[in-house]
């Protein structure tokens, strides 16, 4: 025999191994797989046709799992490889993805914190830093997939890509987005004449909304450059010019004064060890009677965020904790003046993104490939599932200065009639 029929019975062999039947010790290492989930009401199909049926409860979705390379990854690693092998094809969803995933993550949230399992894939799954160069790279890997991408399932309006606010059913995207810049401003009792230092733009929509609707002067940080050629070209088209300025760089270098400092969608991407260096900024540049306004993803409790959105979509990421926001305030003695929780309105958000991006899904393939479409999926059905189980919360925080005396005396100005 030589080398090449070698190499060839051997890969056959491996095939052939991978179609075979599921082993007692497979079988049970699956088993326990769901019972540490919480034996979710889901089926599991192996690829001989095998299938298992976790719980009691009659099942939302059936996991397709392909070969035996993907079961055992799922069982190295269940909180990156499995979405990876849905991406790849490996593994599939039969039913309805986001329910499928609501009661996966339910189960494995309650995994105890100190459990060998929940220390394994913690060590497995380090987040990326955020320093200066850092930022810049992991922002780059997810906003400058290029603005057509985004401009098929955004709102149209504005292209907001963050919380929406639904304070009436049945409202498109477009409205709840317009609904959200305008609750926003109301909470940082926006004034003709201010000057807003925003940190984190996105593609401008904020500045430009509050600089039409509410006679403000905006400078707005951002280091995607794509973002901030589409935001500087829809200000110059909309007569903008002199109202908003959109510069490509960091927040850390904001200088100047500013009535307002606002923040929507950014914290997640700072770090919290760089918190009190945020901190630093909107004192230095806050003035004596400004407000200011943070608004992010955040959990209950301090864990990382999932494994796989880190490592796939959104490097560098990380929701904290209200306990851990409180680093930016507390060092300069902010005071904080509200605090909302927009969870379900987040929920909302991504339900309506996940739908406008099926409808756009041969789109999407065009502009790269079916590995981008599965994943991009799975990123969008997994944040729906995640505010949906609370395993993610939305929150916003409005502050002043500790000595401001000027502060609204109640929530009125928050909920016009």
């Amino acid at each position: 025999m030589d080398h090449k029929e070698g190499r060839l019975q051997l890969e056959q062999t491996s095939a052939a191994a991978a179609r075979g039947g599921v082993t007692v010790v497979e079988r049970r290492l699956l088993e326990s797989l769901l019972e540490t989930a919480g034996n979710p009401p889901i089926r599991i199909r192996l690829w001989g046709g095998e299938e298992i049926v976790a719980g009691t409860a009659a099942p939302v979705a059936t996991m397709v799992i392909r070969d035996r390379g993907a079961l055992m990854r799922m069982l190295v690693n269940p909180e990156v490889y499995p979405a990876d092998d849905y991406s790849d094809g490996r593994i599939e969803i039969e039913g309805d993805l986001v329910s499928f995933l609501e009661h996966v993550f339910r189960g494995l949230d309650n995994l105890p914190d100190k459990s060998l399992k929940a220390r394994f894939l913690r060590w497995m799954n380090k987040p990326r830093a955020n320093t200066l160069s850092g930022s810049k790279e992991n922002i780059h890997h997810h906003y400058d997939l290029g603005n057509e991408f985004y401009r098929l399932w955004l709102d149209t309006a504005r292209m907001q890509y963050t919380c929406a606010y639904y304070p009436h059913p049945g409202m498109s995207i477009e409205e709840a987005q317009i609904a959200k810049l305008d609750h926003v401003a109301r909470k940082l009792e926006l004034k003709p004449g201010q000057v807003v230092f925003e940190a984190g733009c996105g593609w401008g929509g904020l500045a430009r909304h509050f600089a039409q609707h509410y006679g403000v002067t905006v400078k707005a940080y951002n280091i995607s450059q794509e973002q901030v050629k589409f935001a500087r070209e829809r200000a110059k088209q909309e007569g903008l010019d002199g109202k908003v300025e959109y510069i490509l760089d960091d927040y850390r270098t904001m200088q100047g004064e500013c009535d307002v400092f606002v923040s929507v969608g950014m914290l997640e991407h700072v770090g919290v060890d760089n918190y009190p260096v945020l901190g630093d900024v909107i004192h230095r540049v806050l003035k004596p009677h400004g407000r200011g306004l943070i608004h992010s993803i955040g959990r209950n409790k301090p864990a990382p965020m999932n494994a796989w959105t880190e490592k796939r979509i959104f490097p560098g990421a990380y929701p904290a904790t209200l306990a851990e926001m409180m680093r930016i305030l507390e060092g300069h003695q902010f005071s904080v003046l509200d605090v909302e929780n927009l969870r379900l309105h987040y929920a909302h958000t991504l339900e309506a993104w996940l739908n406008r991006y099926e409808a756009h899904i041969d789109d999407v393939r065009k502009m790269y490939d079916e590995r981008f479409v599965r994943m991009w999926r799975m990123y969008l059905a997994a944040s729906q599932a995640s505010f949906l189980t609370g395993a993610l919360q939305l929150f916003q925080i409005v502050f002043a200065r500790p000595q401001d005396n000027t502060i609204p005396m109640n929530r009125e100005h928050l909920y016009p009639r």
